[in-house]
């Protein structure tokens, strides 16, 4: 797990055009450009701006042994001052589910979130049916705390979104 860079641009593209079936139910429906290096690196521009910004943190997963991209988790919509949040998200290869990598890549990122960027809330949403992902963030200690109607345009309607939160600490925020 290392944080993107430009040079990521090629295998993410790769990743994405391997996923696509997979990933098609629970994302909203993309342009032919995205699955494109150019738009990746489009989007790796757009992020590195927004955490240059302060907005968002985003690493990508490496297999250890190959070394290819099998993922991604990003610290999106951070907020600073008094509220000190960030939305999470994450996606892993589809011929790796199952093996705890989301586990492990969320658990470092909350490390991150709590020790390195100071935030007290980390917040997720979940397609009702993702049961998946909602077992990777109970199992990181999310708590649910509603669902969203109509949350996200996702494969072409409007779905429901179950709402997590995970209180990091109680601290007051720092200057």
């Amino acid at each position: 797990m290392r944080e993107v860079a430009l040079g990521d641009a090629a295998a993410l593209a790769a990743a994405f055009v391997r996923n696509r079936a997979h990933m098609a139910p629970y994302e909203p429906t993309r342009l032919d450009e995205f699955y494109t290096e150019r738009g990746q690196r489009e989007r790796i521009e757009t992020t590195l701006g927004d955490r240059d910004a302060g907005r968002t943190r985003q690493s990508v997963l490496l297999d250890t042994a190959t070394r290819e991209l099998i993922g991604t988790i990003t610290l999106q919509n951070i907020v600073l001052g008094p509220l000190r949040s960030a939305g999470v998200g994450y996606w892993i290869d589809r011929a790796r589910t199952g093996r705890g990598l989301a586990s492990a890549a969320l658990a470092e990122t909350i490390r991150v979130a709590r020790e390195e960027t100071g935030l007290h809330r980390l917040a997720a949403g979940t397609l009702l049916d993702n049961l998946a992902s909602q077992r990777v963030l109970a199992k990181a200690g999310f708590e649910t705390y509603g669902v969203a109607p109509r949350y996200l345009y996702i494969s072409g309607a409007w779905r429901d979104h179950r709402l997590f939160q995970l209180l990091l600490h109680d601290d007051p925020p720092s200057a």
